[in-house]
């Protein structure tokens, strides 16, 4: 009797396993994309938004921390540097020519002394930088591009709003910013 089960139980199997192997293979649904609603921006001319969709395509998902940077293994050699401060994302871009290569966390001016909007251009670089209004606080890798003394710099990151009207950038992500932009370069803040 244990045979015939034995058997019975090995033929039902194989029949098991033969009807999975002829039968069609199920057709992939449609993934449904949520699209994002727009965000509230007071004032962009659409490079903030364009330039996070670059870094998603560039660096994925950008579920950066404060004084979290990304940058690219390679980069153009030929291309003029461009800059794109996103203020509502708190997010800094820099491209070179039209490639984005690199993406950091920034913290901007806070209520009362908000970083300005805008297009600028670098006016001034210095590595060691100090602050003309505010006790010679120092600025490293400052890139000034605005007359009364706004600049990008590196400097303390808590993930939210806190300078003197400032950009504050990661110490290494400054660095790298520095030694890819240059005097002119263009700079363009949304928020």
């Amino acid at each position: 009797m244990r045979a015939i089960v034995k058997s019975s139980l090995v033929a039902a199997g194989a029949a098991l396993l033969a009807s999975c192997a002829v039968a069609p293979a199920p057709k992939p649904r449609p993934v449904a994309v949520a699209t994002a609603k727009p965000l509230p921006y007071r004032w962009t001319q659409g490079n903030a938004p364009q330039a996070y969709q670059d870094a998603v395509a560039a660096f994925g998902p950008l579920a950066m921390k404060p004084g979290e940077y990304k940058w690219a293994a390679t980069m153009p050699q030929a291309g003029e540097p461009k800059v794109v401060i996103d203020l509502l994302t708190q997010l800094f871009y820099v491209y070179r020519g039209e490639t984005l290569i690199g993406v950091a966390t920034i913290s901007s001016g806070k209520k009362g002394k908000e970083t300005p909007l805008g297009f600028w251009s670098v006016m001034t670089k210095k590595k060691k930088g100090f602050s003309r209004k505010y006790d010679n606080a120092p600025m490293p890798f400052m890139q000034m591009y605005d007359p009364k003394g706004i600049a990008f710099h590196a400097g303390p990151n808590p993930g939210f709003p806190a300078s003197h009207g400032c950009v504050r950038l990661p110490l290494k992500f400054a660095e790298k910013v520095f030694g890819v932009t240059q005097v002119g370069t263009k700079v363009v803040i949304e928020g």
